[in-house]
């Protein structure tokens, strides 16, 4: 594609993900398995399970960004295919998290555009030292957010079985996709890197957690 083309494909994907017209692998919602039970929620538990879930909608919106600037930038056909898939796989979680917000009657962050614009730059700088940088990012961003959801699901109500449902089963893929990271090559990233990427996700995840 030419860079005029690869631009405007970018910017319509961009826009599909904003506006959650963006369909993923076919999945099935992984709370379609549980009976509904929201009814049983508390206020403030119901409050709590969509602060988490607006968190991890605005996580996997960043997700999205990160994955499509690397590619973008990624010279090695084979990894460059590895971070689309990957990329897509996460359409899946982030097609649970806005169902699952919508069904609490939650509002996603007005910050998600900026979320995604500073993402998608991360991970095209991230792309430019090569390919074992670019998986070692994926690496360490995986592992965080896998660190992320075990953090939700320690302080989620357990009778929100539905919301338990979709985190586990997104754990289990961030997991997944860290350690595919690794065998395609991916190095690990210096300690002073990954504290700023910890930094990073703590601002987004407090200010996607109120606004």
């Amino acid at each position: 594609m030419s860079i005029i083309n690869n631009i405007v494909n970018e910017f319509d994907i961009a826009l599909k993900t904003l506006s959650n017209k963006k369909s993923g692998t076919g999945r099935a919602y992984p709370a379609d398995s549980i009976q509904d039970n929201t009814e049983s929620l508390s206020q403030k538990e119901k409050d709590l399970s969509i602060q988490m879930m607006r968190v991890n909608l605005a996580g996997e919106v960043a997700a999205q960004a990160l994955y499509r600037g690397q590619a973008l930038v990624c010279k090695d056909q084979k990894i460059k295919e590895h971070l689309i898939e990957a990329g897509e796989e996460e359409t899946d979680h982030l097609v649970w998290c806005k169902k699952r917000l919508d069904e609490l009657d939650g509002k996603e962050s007005i910050f998600n555009p900026l979320w995604y614009a500073g993402s998608f730059a991360i991970g095209a700088i991230f792309g430019r030292y090569g390919e074992k940088v670019s998986l070692g990012f994926v690496e360490e961003t995986e592992k965080q957010v896998v660190v992320h959801l075990d953090k939700h699901l320690n302080k989620i109500s357990s009778k929100d079985k539905e919301t338990i449902e979709i985190l586990q089963t997104m754990r289990a893929d961030e997991d997944a996709h860290a350690q595919q990271a690794v065998e395609n090559g991916g190095e690990e990233l210096e300690i002073p890197t990954k504290k700023i990427m910890k930094y990073t996700a703590k601002v987004m995840t407090s200010t996607s957690a109120h606004i």
